[in-house]
């Protein structure tokens, strides 16, 4: 009989991270395109007859009560610190995804995006620290260290394949990184006076999560449920609970649960049942057909699986009601000239590249790192200035980090910042394929 995989050809060893990362690019530039809808509609309420409507519905309180216990939060936590709990988990699915599956697996090639993230936090931190020395509003400086990862991916979309994947995996990598050192910096600097009993419920549920998946539990509901009493005790212990998010996202498996060898030998099995004549064989063939099912899912690691469901929820959902709650600023009441909004342009259009380009540049020459074939200086020039993009992480910090005197002037500093940045990202790569294609055609007279 012939061997049934050998009616196809066979998958490429690329294939196993290359098609997950132009899934999760593409859903990521999509995502840009709605952060931007829900941005202009967020702006263009704040300034309307419905601002105060608008504003308000945020404040909105929903939750429950037990007892002497609240778990009531207003609309606006709820989407910040529950739903982007989902967009942290994605993140830290990602990035485990892309260390043990993916390219990242090389460490001088990890290290190359590492080290540009980290001189993309440290200078526009520095310069921001320098520029608002002895004001108020120093306490914000989280707001410039990270980048907004489907913004960044919108404006490489602009491009098509014009713009080569080194780039595209560079920047996606670069903004995980960002991320994941934003949110351990909200944890420790923004957090609040801590609740030990509440740290240590969350530990034991999180005890529980790897004790459950060492025992080969695999439904989904089951630790949904776990995760969401691990959110709720995080959130009640000072500690910021979407990095509960990061951690579940860590600590999922990436081990696929039915081999290629075992799904073949349950179709064969399958199949003879279902060619069979006997009536008694139709109940064995309805079970067979049921575990085939479910055989089919766990082919995928619990990583891919989630990242498969979750990505588009938090990408076409979530991220565009974050930009609904967060964006609005009634334009009348902030002046872009105020020291906290100069000091967030300043981290976000000057500190941004010039901490990825050094970094990037002492990393490579002191050999701890290795820079893509095909990732040219220029090119990575052109990705430094996107890496200005802050939007989601920052205003998310900003909320955490600054008074309501000073929220909407970071707020404003953040958007122009932000809009600059991808302003000379886009032309940098404007000259860029301009120039390629003046080159090629030379090359071809």
């Amino acid at each position: 009989m012939q061997d049934q995989g050998d009616s196809y050809l066979p998958s490429e060893f690329s294939h196993q991270f290359t098609r997950p990362l132009a899934r999760f690019v593409r859903i990521e530039s999509v995502a840009g395109s709605f952060l931007f809808l829900a941005l202009v509609l967020a702006m263009i309420l704040a300034n309307s007859n419905w601002s105060e409507p608008f504003l308000s519905f945020w404040e909105i309180s929903i939750g429950l009560h037990f007892a002497d216990m609240d778990f009531s939060r207003s609309l606006r936590h709820w989407t910040n610190e529950g739903l982007m709990t989902f967009f942290f988990f994605v993140i830290s699915l990602e990035l485990k995804r892309q260390i043990v599956l993916g390219e990242m697996q090389r460490i001088r090639i990890a290290m190359f995006p590492v080290m540009a993230a980290l001189g993309g936090m440290v200078v526009p931190v520095i310069l921001y620290l320098i520029f608002l020395y002895d004001r108020p509003g120093m306490n914000g400086w989280g707001t410039v260290m990270a980048t907004d990862t489907a913004f960044v991916i919108g404006c490489l979309a602009l491009f098509g394949s014009r713009v080569p994947s080194s780039l595209r995996l560079f920047l996606l990598s670069l903004a995980i990184f960002d991320d994941l050192g934003a949110i351990l910096v909200m944890t420790i600097g923004y957090g609040g006076d801590l609740n030990w009993n509440a740290i240590a419920l969350g530990g034991l549920g999180l005890g529980a999560i790897a004790i459950l998946a060492r025992l080969g539990l695999r439904s989904v509901p089951v630790y949904f449920v776990l995760g969401a009493g691990i959110w709720l005790c995080f959130d009640s212990s000072g500690i910021h609970p979407t990095i509960c998010g990061v951690v579940l996202g860590l600590m999922t498996p990436t081990k696929i649960w039915v081999s290629g060898k075992r799904m073949s030998a349950m179709l064969g099995r399958v199949f003879t049942s279902l060619q069979g004549e006997e009536k008694s064989s139709e109940t064995a063939s309805k079970s067979d057909l049921r575990q085939l099912g479910r055989a089919f899912r766990e082919t995928l690691s619990p990583v891919e699986r989630l990242e498969h469901m979750l990505h588009p929820w938090v990408g076409l959902v979530i991220l565009p009601l974050f930009a609904l709650a967060n964006t609005g600023i009634a334009i009348g009441e902030v002046h872009l000239a105020s020291p906290v909004s100069m000091a967030i342009i300043v981290g976000l259009v000057f500190g941004k590249p010039i901490g990825v380009i050094s970094f990037s540049w002492f990393a490579v020459q002191c050999r701890i790192a290795v820079r893509e074939e095909g990732l040219s200086w220029s090119l990575l020039v052109a990705g430094a200035f996107l890496t200005g993009i802050g939007f989601t992480m920052s205003f998310f910090i900003a909320n955490l980090a600054f008074s309501q005197e000073l929220l909407n002037s970071a707020k404003l500093g953040i958007l122009v910042g932000s809009m600059i940045s991808a302003f000379l990202g886009i032309m940098i790569l404007v000259l860029i394929v301009v120039r390629n294609s003046y080159a090629t055609k030379l090359g071809k007279i």
